[in-house]
């Protein structure tokens, strides 16, 4: 399915929500996502065009061990550097030439994948009169997922810029973008950053 806005133009009730765009996930980290590089423009552009309409998420590791419940537990055995009480916290920022705009852009922090566990992101999206998100960052197949599919459960509609998300692993990348152009191509659109540009009204 070609990309495109299927469902008209953005206006004042559209978002642009941008997940975990940090130093966590740049050069020089332990989850270094190599791709991040080439998204990083894109990010920077939609951001700096519309930074009050510009919405964060951090990934924010547990402090310990002790802190890592369940499955995460086993999570962070295999990467206990990332844990807070050793990771220096410069790491955890967003990605400088996004971080400049916070004000007027707003931070949400969240300790697993999908940002809507604790209700707080939904709520102001919707006192704010949102009820579009525009969505880049990574990764694609894991926390852009797990956001994707909770915006849509909770109702929103959800445009994925399609040159502004990224993975580590490529398989994983092309199976998402497979998933939202097809089995959910009712409830997601995918449109590259130009259209999003020229179809964003105010």
């Amino acid at each position: 399915m070609q990309d495109s806005l299927r469902f008209g133009s953005l206006g004042d009730e559209a978002a642009h929500l941008c997940i975990d765009m940090q130093r966590l996930f740049a050069a020089g980290s332990a989850w270094e996502i190599p791709w991040i590089e080439k998204i990083r423009p894109m990010v920077a552009d939609l951001v700096a065009r519309r930074p009050r309409r510009a919405v964060f998420t951090r990934f924010i590791p547990p402090p310990d061990m002790q802190a890592a419940g369940g499955a995460w537990a086993r999570y962070y055995a295999q990467w206990p550097q990332m844990l807070r009480e050793r990771l220096d916290p410069a790491w955890l920022e967003l990605l400088p030439e996004l971080a400049r705009h916070v004000p007027p852009a707003h931070v949400f922090d969240k300790p697993v994948y999908s940002p809507w566990h604790d209700g707080r992101l939904h709520r102001f999206l919707r006192g704010a009169g949102i009820d579009t998100l525009v969505i880049t960052g990574g990764e694609t197949d894991v926390c852009v997922l797990a956001t994707v599919m909770g915006a849509v459960d909770l109702g929103y509609r959800v445009v994925l810029v399609s040159d502004a998300v990224c993975s580590s692993a490529d398989p994983g990348h092309d199976a998402a973008m497979t998933l939202f152009r097809s089995r959910l191509s009712q409830q997601i659109e995918t449109a590259p950053l130009a259209l999003i540009l020229d179809s964003w009204s105010r």
